[in-house]
């Protein structure tokens, strides 16, 4: 159903407020395709799609969002089997990261491809890569394909999370692939790309974010065990914190993992196993209901888990296993988190994807339905804080990922619910506006500004799901919301500067993800 307004600040003393009428939800029905919707006051506008064909494509990557191992749609009456693709493999570019530069080339030194740049990594595929879209380019120069390899000819993992670092002067990219995963730092060009992962560890990282003394903010995505007979999974996944030693320097540091300490006891809400004293593991215990519950607050620390002064830094180690040893805090799946703007760095918020199954007996009271919390310390540096829930989610409003201020009071958080989710509840992925200033524990809901729907693309991918040679995700996901000015030096990182949505150099953009790859401006009508 249609959400009330809500209510906008007045960035200008005498603007524009920010106030958006809420759209319902997209019905799921097979073989239905269905056009987004966005409220009203809003427009879309189509920046890159899949098959944009690079300007410096490969043989086996021609395309923005498709590899080169077959068509981009099945010939007519072809149908997947083993060792038989039917359509190629999609490569599901991911998360955006805006930056205003000039001087920028590409594979034509003759062409100007202007000032205004979307970098992505992507999420599928065999390997990974990084694309650059040219916002000011014409056709034949739209996309750039910047990187498929370190500097030292390793391939690059498929990639999830982004950002710019203004000290360090690089693109950052993360992995979510576990003891697979970390971060890689990437030149603009592309043409020095790095693991950096001996410092930062590896991991499920997806967010990754800068705070004003150059540190830097990442968030695991892990999902845990499942615990037999309840669909329910433990809390798995961490929030970590790295303090280089040089933040202009990102090979050397220490990473940090956040603990939090319970009401009950005084000790830390750590990790814990299923075994034969606890079955469940902590999926149900006090402590995990006590952090889904409106009203309480919590002490936290930041402990060091691994620090390279004094370990390896030329290896990976393993930020799981290390956090989980020295009793940081797990949480279900916290993918992604964003400083509040106009507070200084002392506000941190991040999401809970949960569970994303209906049939989750953890969904009541525990954290299943995912949730937002924040964390608010003195400044970034400080090594103590206090932890919070903002909002808990529930059947219409689950499988919180990507996330992105549109001023200094709301904050946008788009679903990826998953396509086992989306047929359970008959809906499909929507990006929610939350009010800062609205106590959630009484009822109140986020508007809904996007409604998903689904491309033909991927309602074919839908219907091909799970047959024997078939590789691509069916239904669409939203991805990869981003608003920035493009700001690429310090003053210029997410949260340093109140937004102006819409205006001011201020830009939105989103990714639909699966099925034609979608980049998308959103604009003001």
């Amino acid at each position: 159903m249609a959400g009330a307004p809500a209510q906008g600040v007045d960035q200008h003393g005498g603007g524009r407020d920010l106030a958006l009428t809420g759209v319902p939800a997209n019905a799921k029905a097979a073989g239905l395709t269905v056009p987004n919707t966005l409220s009203p006051e809003l427009a879309g506008w189509i920046a890159a799609q899949g098959s944009n064909r690079l300007e410096n494509a490969t043989a086996d990557i021609p395309f923005f969002g498709y590899r080169g191992d077959g068509p981009l749609l099945p010939a007519p009456g072809d149908l997947p089997a083993a060792g038989h693709l039917v359509e190629a493999s999609k490569t599901e570019p991911d998360k955006n990261t805006y930056l205003v530069l000039h001087g920028q080339r590409g594979a034509d030194p003759h062409y100007d491809y202007g000032t205004h740049f979307v970098f992505q990594g992507h999420e599928a595929g065999a390997t990974g890569y990084i694309t650059r879209v040219n916002l000011d380019a014409d056709a034949a120069h739209k996309v750039t394909l910047l990187s498929t390899a370190t500097t030292d000819g390793k391939p690059l993992p498929d990639f999830d999370g982004s950002t710019w670092d203004p000290w360090a002067r690089r693109l950052l990219f993360t992995a979510e692939l576990g003891a697979s995963g970390g971060v890689w730092q990437s030149t603009l060009d592309g043409k020095r790309t790095e693991d950096i992962s001996g410092a930062l560890g590896r991991g499920g990282y997806e967010g990754i974010q800068n705070d004003s003394a150059g540190n830097l903010w990442v968030v695991e995505d892990s999902g845990g065990a499942t615990v037999p007979g309840t669909n329910a999974k433990l809390p798995n996944s961490f929030v970590y914190r790295f303090v280089p030693e040089d933040k202009g320097d990102l090979k050397h540091g220490k990473l940090q993992a956040l603990q939090v300490l319970s009401r009950r006891t005084g000790a830390p809400i750590a990790f814990q196993p299923m075994d034969a004293a606890h079955p469940k593991g902590n999926a149900f215990s006090d402590d995990t209901k006590d952090l889904h519950t409106y009203g309480l607050s919590f002490a936290t620390k930041w402990v060091t888990i691994h620090d390279t002064a004094t370990g390896p830094a030329s290896a990976g180690y393993d930020a799981n296993a290390l956090a989980k040893a020295a009793g940081a805090t797990p949480f279900k799946r916290p993918e992604n988190g964003q400083f509040r703007p106009g507070t200084g760095f002392r506000e941190f918020y991040f999401d809970e994807t949960g569970d994303t199954n209906a049939t989750s007996t953890a969904n009541d009271g525990y954290g299943g339905w995912g949730s937002v919390l924040k964390l608010t310390q003195a400044d970034p540096k400080a090594d103590t804080g206090t932890l919070s829930l903002v909002y808990n989610g529930d059947e219409e409003h689950t499988g919180l990922d990507n996330v992105t201020f549109l001023d200094a009071d709301h904050v946008a958080f788009v679903e990826d619910a998953g396509d086992a989710l989306h047929t359970q509840r008959g809906l499909l992925d929507s990006a929610y506006l939350f009010d800062l200033r609205v106590n959630y524990a009484h009822g109140a809901q986020p508007v809904r500004f996007l409604a998903e729907g689904r491309d033909p693309s991927a309602t074919l991918d839908s219907a091909f799901s799970g047959r024997t040679g078939f590789q691509n995700d069916g239904d669409n996901e939203i991805t990869g919301i981003h608003a920035s000015d493009g700001d690429p030096s310090p003053q210029g990182i997410l949260g340093a500067q109140r937004p102006t949505p819409f205006a001011d150099g201020w830009r939105l953009f989103w990714t639909q993800q699966h099925g034609d790859n979608v980049l998308w401006e959103i604009t003001r009508r």
